[in-house]
């Protein structure tokens, strides 16, 4: 399930799809609350009933989608108290994560921290949010395959998910810095082999995510 697609090889179908999906729910371009058809998105996708049928399952199992049978596909609805939930739960298991990584990093997995932190910091100079997103999910892909424990990534990446999503609909332009600045703090701990200080920029990283969460929830 958390498998990162590497560039130059064959992405598998399925997991394409589920990729466009996951983006066009993230981005809100299936609003918050809409509903849809297998129909519809089949044609919208263009890859076939049974890869679009096997992302929209995981979709559901992640709670994006709600599969209501003969009345279509609900896509999961945006209420901002549920932001602070998200983060709650996140929390324990993205430290798990980033301690991990701390220990396991090699020459080759430091690759793709670099990248995403490259990513991450050109999105903040061209104020693309669509872009840190993408930075955003890469570094997701590359805890979880560095981390070296398959239970913690499957707990985490739904809501990293569901993170993106509320952190797309309710950030402002000028967080793009402040939340780069947090991932690209992590991102240093992580190469440097810190198991302790990656531990506690994951902290101080949901404990920014929250702050966010709170200030939506009020709103």
């Amino acid at each position: 399930m958390n498998q990162r697609f590497v560039p130059g090889t064959v992405e598998p179908v399925a997991a394409r799809a589920y990729r466009i999906l996951e983006h066009l729910i993230v981005t809100l371009q299936l609003h918050p609350g809409s509903i849809t058809t297998e129909g519809i998105l089949i044609e919208r996708l263009g890859l076939g009933r049974t890869p679009v049928r096997e992302a929209i399952q995981r979709l559901a199992w992640e709670g994006l989608v709600e599969v209501r049978p003969r009345a279509g596909l609900a896509i999961a609805p945006l209420h901002p108290g549920d932001w602070l939930r998200v983060v709650d739960a996140r929390r324990g298991v993205e430290l798990v994560l980033a301690r991990a990584c701390a220990r396991y990093i090699t020459a080759e997995s430091a690759q793709s921290f670099h990248l995403a932190a490259i990513a991450m910091q050109q999105a903040v100079v061209g104020s693309n949010v669509l872009a840190f997103l993408e930075a955003d999910k890469m570094l997701d892909e590359a805890m979880a395959v560095t981390a070296e424990n398959s239970f913690a990534a499957r707990v985490a990446a739904p809501l990293q998910t569901h993170s993106r999503r509320f952190w797309f609909r309710y950030q402002s332009d000028a967080g793009l810095a402040h939340s780069a600045e947090h991932h690209v703090s992590m991102i240093s701990a992580i190469l440097k082999g810190d198991e302790e200080r990656a531990e506690e920029e994951a902290a101080r990283l949901m404990t920014m995510l929250r702050s966010l969460a709170e200030a939506a929830a009020l709103r």
